[in-house]
């Protein structure tokens, strides 16, 4: 356990003129209301349904700006409603959407999520068109330069590759979102400072039923600090030869979708905020869970205020021992 208090990255104070510039997806999530999540072919009614803006670079660079950071987004989103309709909080909140890409005729990301009303877990069909792939020629260096940090999704490992070289080379931290592995991934995490990924993704592309195995094979590819989020159950961290274990708060559920991108960007706040390792894990961990309190990926995100208070009324969970594949992940994301 590492008891380090000094900042997790030493250049937290520099200016620039946007604090997150964030590479990835955006998403219109179809919210499905449930009572127990189907596991067999047939039939069965939906309590209720809605239509939430969501998508895991895009909810994150949202919750950044209620903890007051400046954002920039730089993403793909098709010529329809859906596409408007996943932007529109985000230019609500002042995020730089210049950078954003219409693309003609294309369908917008979407996501079907099949919502439990009693756990607040969650089942996410996901669909992108091919023609939403972020491309190099639409982005350039001085989008990313112009930021004191660089959040990633693995969703484009090509451009996600470039973008990271780009920030290691001007001194900017990258933090990466990875919930699904594809060709490229190892070559982006060897560019990455702090990767934050998934218990699904840490099981299937390490091959590993152990966290902590998971942890190493990341720290293998050069990270300053490795994440494995485990759910409700909180998150395990690497800092050198030093494990962190930072248990999750409990929290009344409603709805998990979007704790991950929470967690990420409450990472990022504090990471900019000069917090140490610890400190960094414990604020992710307590926003993502008062995210789970509210329906919607963005629907329940604190402001800076709101987590500062949250933070020093409330205490985490006694940390619990997590397995991969044994069912954790009540704080996953989208």
């Amino acid at each position: 356990m590492s008891d380090d208090p000094q900042p997790l990255w030493p250049g937290h104070s520099a200016r620039k003129a946007l604090d997150v510039v964030g590479l990835g997806q955006s998403s219109l999530d179809h919210v499905c209301l449930v009572e127990g999540l189907p596991r067999f072919a047939g039939k069965d009614r939906m309590l209720d349904y809605t239509r939430l803006p969501g998508g895991q670079v895009a909810t994150a660079l949202l919750a950044c700006t209620r903890l007051g950071l400046r954002a920039a987004f730089l993403g793909t989103v098709g010529d329809d409603d859906a596409g408007e309709r996943a932007l529109a909080p985000l230019r609500e909140a002042g995020v730089d959407l210049s950078g954003v890409r219409v693309v003609a005729g294309a369908p917008s990301q979407l996501a079907v999520i099949l919502l439990d009303r009693s756990s607040g877990e969650r089942t996410v069909l996901w669909y992108r068109d091919a023609r939403l792939a972020l491309r190099l020629q639409d982005l350039s260096r001085g989008a990313i330069e112009r930021a004191r940090a660089l959040h990633l999704d693995g969703g484009d490992p090509e451009v996600g590759i470039w973008a990271a070289k780009v920030a290691r080379e001007a001194g900017i931290p990258v933090v990466l979102d990875a919930d699904t592995a594809a060709a490229g991934t190892a070559e982006l995490l060897a560019q990455v400072d702090f990767p934050i990924v998934s218990h699904s993704f840490a099981e299937s592309f390490f091959g590993t039923s152990s966290p902590r195995e998971a942890l190493r094979g990341l720290m293998a590819y050069g990270a300053r600090l490795a994440v494995v989020t485990l759910g409700d159950v909180g998150a395990l961290g690497r800092l050198g030869t030093c494990e962190i274990e930072s248990p999750a708060y409990g929290v009344p559920v409603a709805d998990t979708t979007g704790a991950g991108d929470v967690f990420h960007a409450a990472f990022l706040w504090a990471l900019l905020e000069g917090l140490s390792a610890e400190q960094c894990l414990r604020a992710a961990n307590a926003a993502a869970g008062m995210n789970c309190r509210a329906i919607g990926a963005q629907g329940g995100l604190p402001t800076r205020a709101e987590l500062e208070r949250f933070l020093a009324d409330e205490n985490p969970a006694p940390w619990r021992e997590p397995t991969l594949g044994s069912g954790v992940g009540g704080s996953e994301k989208a």
